[in-house]
């Protein structure tokens, strides 16, 4: 009784094993496929997420090198804005800089007072 239960497991394996073989015949990829080799580069991503409200979310979400802005969660999800050119990281901060130092500019300037010198003068 025992030894009909290996022979049906050996079939079994055998099965299996040429199915594998056949099929990496035909196709030309390895028995494991891609499993040990290097993993393929991503092309879809979420770049940044926030909550509008506590249903709805914006995503902005990167495909080959592009952006999207979407909306989800609500009773339809709508693509605000596509096709958006994804900026690199150091552009990214020049405009940053550019932004604060226009936005922390002084409103008028005066000269510096020296040592000694009144301030209604």
């Amino acid at each position: 009784m025992l030894s009909w239960f290996f022979l049906l497991l050996f079939i079994a394996i055998a099965l299996v094993a040429g199915g594998l073989a056949a099929r990496s015949y035909m196709t030309g990829e390895p028995i494991a496929g891609n499993f040990f080799g290097p993993k393929p580069e991503r092309r879809l991503g979420v770049v940044e997420q926030t909550t509008v409200d506590n249903r709805r979310k914006l995503l902005l979400v990167r495909r080959d090198g592009v952006e999207h802005l979407i909306l989800v969660g609500g009773p339809v999800d709508v693509v605000i804005e596509t096709g958006i050119g994804a900026q690199p990281m150091r552009a990214v901060v020049k405009a940053e800089a550019e932004t604060t130092a226009a936005t922390t500019a002084a409103v008028f300037q005066r000269q510096p007072r020296t040592l000694g010198q009144v301030v209604n003068e």
